[in-house]
């Protein structure tokens, strides 16, 4: 029996097979262009627009839940259909993950989805963190016994405590930052600053990818930046797309950037907002928005364990979400999070190869496992008991 992993995130979906090496990474949302007035690209289909400036997204998941269901049908039909995987429902089971204390309706809709229109054979709904745990379980010599996941993604943080295998649900935390607010404020910036990018979230999202990082020492950085000429190591060129000779924007070197572009090019000066905009994830007050910053909220969360549980879970934190991919983001996590722990506790962050496919690949080891028939529900199960053995079975 086939093991189909889709880790359905809000702001891009990895879909793939237990046997591949590699998921497909799906842009989850359907996109218009202003160019193109007679297609919609749905997924990965945008990679064939030829000009993406002002890039229009119609976005199934809204404030992290999943909410337009007919244009998340239409990303679903794409992955499983004869272009990508080309799913045979009859005889595939499938690892499905959802965000954590989804909506009961939600839910149900996602049984009748899967078991009713595309009839697969069985499913595993769960959590990105427990496959992230799962698999960075499987890989360390010594079994740990807890692990706390910081899952940093599109539209939220979560810090998820695990013991044993099994999440501390009341210790759960979430903060309303992500990368969608990050690249939102960064085109607010930069419109205010410089050029008018308000509509253009597809080049200001590369912007971000390409430029930014997390800085260790905020005031230092801060200093340098306010410097003149070569003592400014912060300031650089961002070359942007015309989408006629240059496909795809990129930051030029130290040497290269001073604030003049050549004759065909358009630039951004980026100097402080490099390290400003990834600062809003350990400072969310800094744009307004009253929540602790990352590290506060896991000494938050590590507190609300039991008293026995807290060395654990200090000594095997992981990161994983796409915002861990910015540079500089787990130094960042060690360095605030240990100032504010008491010294007798050891701290231990791991950081993943590629963290945007982290639980992904943590889904495709918990496919080959022995145990994992006894997690799912099948179809015949779901005719017989409905909604209500999917509830008892799927922690999530």
């Amino acid at each position: 029996m086939a093991v189909v992993v889709l880790d359905n995130g809000a702001g891009s979906a990895k879909a793939g097979f237990a046997t591949d090496k590699e998921p497909r990474i799906v842009p989850n949302c359907v996109s218009k262009a202003k160019n193109v007035r007679t297609r919609i690209f749905v997924g990965d289909q945008v990679d064939d627009c030829k000009d993406l400036s002002g890039l229009y997204y119609l976005l199934p998941f809204q404030k992290g839940y999943l909410v337009n269901w007919d244009i998340e049908r239409q990303v679903w039909d794409h992955i499983f259909g004869k272009d990508r995987l080309k799913v045979k429902f009859e005889d595939t089971s499938l690892i499905f993950t959802e965000p954590y204390f989804d909506f009961t309706s939600a839910q149900e809709a996602l049984n009748e989805v899967f078991f009713e229109e595309y009839r697969f054979k069985s499913i595993l709904r769960t959590n990105p963190a427990f496959l992230s745990q799962y698999k960075h379980c499987k890989e360390q010599e010594e079994k740990p016994l807890c692990c706390l996941v910081v899952d940093s993604g599109y539209s939220f943080t979560h810090i998820v405590p695990y013991c044993r295998g099994k999440k501390i649900t009341q210790a759960i935390r979430r903060i309303n930052i992500g990368g969608k607010v990050l690249t939102n404020h960064l085109k607010e910036i930069i419109s205010y600053r410089q050029l008018m990018v308000m509509d253009e979230t597809h080049v200001m999202n590369q912007l971000k990818e390409d430029a930014c990082y997390v800085s260790t020492d905020f005031s230092k950085d801060m200093d340098i930046a306010r410097k003149k000429g070569k003592e400014n190591t912060v300031a650089r060129d961002y070359v942007l797309p015309d989408y006629t000779h240059i496909k795809r924007g990129y930051m030029k070197s130290l040497e290269e950037s001073n604030a003049k572009a050549k004759a065909s090019e358009q630039i951004i000066r980026m100097t402080n907002e490099r390290f400003a905009v990834p600062e809003i994830l350990f400072h969310p007050s800094d744009v307004g928005i009253q929540e602790m910053g990352i590290a506060e909220a896991v000494v938050h969360t590590v507190n609300c364990t039991p008293e026995e549980v807290r060395p654990h879970l200090y000594s095997n934190i992981l990161l994983t979400g796409g915002n861990c991919l910015l540079p500089g983001f787990s130094d960042r996590v060690y360095s605030d999070v240990r100032a504010l722990t008491p010294d007798e506790y050891n701290i231990r962050i791991n950081a993943s190869k590629n963290p945007l496919i982290y639980s992904w690949e943590g889904g495709t080891l918990l496919g080959k496992d022995t145990g994992y028939n006894k997690m799912v529900v099948t179809r015949q199960q779901y005719d017989e008991y409905g909604h209500s053995i999917c509830e008892e079975k799927f922690d999530v």
